[in-house]
């Protein structure tokens, strides 16, 4: 498992992209990888927080991962600081935990599995995403089944 310990500077993106709190990640080091851009991470921040994440382009090449503010006011960092992070490559290929509603689904319905099964990890995830928010387990249900019949049908084309 590769593992990568820096320090850096926490950068903040523009406004209009988003204008999250990041750390740039080389494209070097990103090429170096078995999965390249798709590589799923776990970022410890100052040794003590650890946190899922996945690279994003930065626009000159390079990549970054977001940093949330609850994550840096935890290792009491903001804006401009230097911290220490590590990044270990994720051992789940998903890169978050699956819920165990959904894997319940998933073994009694073959063919819900196999819809699921088909979907790239980006769509899973973002089933795993929308669903762990709902509270109420027959509201999990429903919008597991939903949300993973969307998931195969084609985007609708943007219109000006």
């Amino acid at each position: 498992m590769t593992v990568y310990n820096s320090q850096q500077i926490i950068g903040q993106l523009e406004k209009r992209k988003g204008g999250y709190f990041f750390l740039k990640i080389d494209a070097d080091l990103v090429n170096e990888l078995p999965n390249k851009r798709q590589t799923r991470f776990l970022c410890t921040l100052e040794k003590k927080v650890t946190f899922q994440c996945g690279l994003n382009h930065l626009g000159d090449g390079n990549f970054f991962i977001i940093l949330s503010a609850k994550n840096l006011e935890t290792v009491q960092k903001q804006l401009g600081d230097a911290i220490d992070f590590e990044l270990r490559e994720d051992p789940n290929p998903l890169g978050v935990e699956m819920p165990e509603i959904l894997d319940v689904l998933l073994e009694q319905d073959e063919n819900l599995k196999a819809i699921f099964e088909s979907l790239t990890t980006g769509k899973k995830r973002n089933v795993i995403h929308q669903i762990i928010k709902i509270k109420d387990v027959d509201k999990q249900i429903q919008k597991s089944i939903r949300l993973i019949h969307e998931s195969t049908k084609p985007r609708p084309k943007k219109t000006d």
